[in-house]
């Protein structure tokens, strides 16, 4: 059977380009990049080339990049970094519907020592940044707010939110690995000191990430044994996988929205959806949100189910964050929203590629309604039908 891919912000398919690079570099420009020999010269060539195509995606300098193996460690590098600059426990601002790499790196902050305040969102799942503003204390060392969020899709006001930062001299971290590659970022207009990009959620191999470090901003080492990227990061670079993430950000950057996602599908898959399922919710509807991500709320029947329905029909999608896969828990964004425990645990997320098209969309509303009435039929819960 075909399956029809509807997960794209869990993980995406390798980009021809992506993957060509990729290849071509761990064949033929296999030397170390810190090497003064021909091989490692030509490895450090590629390096700089793929860092400043990076850099371009992000509208930053080349010197601001730091890689590293992926979004989790950026994350970490950025929040472990900040507040362990302080050298005394120190605050951090986040918000409650973070990505597990910001929230259990919070956790441990707090295990040792350090103080974290999470700032709630609404039923938009959006923050308001008046909220940010008033858990600012004089000890805050870092705010940190994601750009997308990659169960529901909302886009978070970080240039307002990175004014408020600025106007009390604090650093400002956003999580971009669900907007990086797929919607136009850039940094310096944001106003940010920090910001998380990651390879494999942009068409490019798993395993290579991004840390864009404003010029001038300081963070102590995550990690020790060595001076690679600029002293930030030790370790022997992962050339091949950073070029690779350099050709996938080369396309990002030069692409059209229509080129990453057909325009209005979407938008087309909720409208017929609602027509096709009795009582479908969809989750932050009214939000700014990314343009490939739906939150579909189907009360009565467990999203974990429908997943399961749907796959056996050719479908790939998911019920919550892929990190969060097999938990019995109800996702933390979607109680974060103000969902109840059943509903939250009767959502389904799908998120759309550049290679999904119009048929596939109608194909899978027809299959989501069929398995949706079968799935309410059995249902104890279920008293619509």
């Amino acid at each position: 059977m075909n399956h029809t891919y509807l997960d794209h912000n869990a993980t995406t398919p390798v980009s021809p380009a992506a993957l060509e690079a990729f290849v071509h570099i761990s064949r033929e420009v296999y030397g170390n990049a810190s090497s003064i020999h021909h091989a490692g010269q030509n490895a450090r060539r590629e390096l700089e080339s793929a860092r400043m195509s990076v850099a371009r995606m992000l509208g930053c300098g080349p010197k601001e990049i730091v890689f590293t193996s992926g979004g989790t460690e950026s994350d970490n590098m950025a929040l472990f970094g900040a507040l362990r600059l302080k050298g005394s426990p120190a605050h951090l601002i986040t918000t409650t519907i973070e990505h597990p790499a910001i929230l259990q790196a919070a956790a441990q902050l707090e295990r040792e020592g350090h103080a974290v305040s999470y700032v709630p969102v609404g039923s938009s799942g959006v923050v308001d940044p008046d909220g940010i503003r008033a858990a600012i204390r004089p000890d805050t060392a870092l705010i940190s707010v994601m750009h997308v969020n990659n169960e529901v899709g909302s886009i978070q006001p970080l240039a307002e939110i990175a004014r408020i930062a600025r106007e009390h001299g604090i650093p400002m971290h956003s999580d971009g690995v669900q907007a990086a590659g797929r919607m136009p970022v850039n940094v310096a207009d944001l106003g940010l000191d920090f910001y998380t990009a990651s390879g494999h959620k942009m068409n490019s191999p798993k395993g290579t990430g991004v840390l864009f470090v404003r010029k001038g901003a300081k963070l102590s080492p995550l990690l020790f044994g060595g001076r690679h990227e600029q002293g930030r990061r030790p370790g022997t670079e992962n050339v091949a996988g950073a070029v690779a993430l350099g050709a996938a950000a080369a396309l990002a950057a030069s692409a059209s929205a229509a080129e990453f996602l057909q325009p209005g599908l979407r938008d087309r898959l909720e409208a017929r959806a609602l027509e096709a399922i009795p009582d479908l919710l969809i989750n932050c509807a009214d939000s700014p949100r990314a343009a490939n991500t739906s939150s579909l709320c189907l009360p009565g029947i467990e999203g974990e189910a429908v997943v399961i329905a749907l796959d056996l029909r050719g479908f790939c999608v998911s019920s919550g964050a892929a990190c969060s896969s097999g938990s019995v828990e109800p996702s933390h964004v979607l109680t974060a929203i103000g969902l109840s425990r059943p509903n939250a645990k009767s959502c389904i997320r799908l998120s759309l590629g550049r290679d999904n098209t119009v048929d596939e969309v109608d194909a899978f509303v027809d299959a989501l309604a069929d398995v949706a009435a079968r799935l309410r039929r059995l249902s104890p819960d279920y008293a619509h039908a």
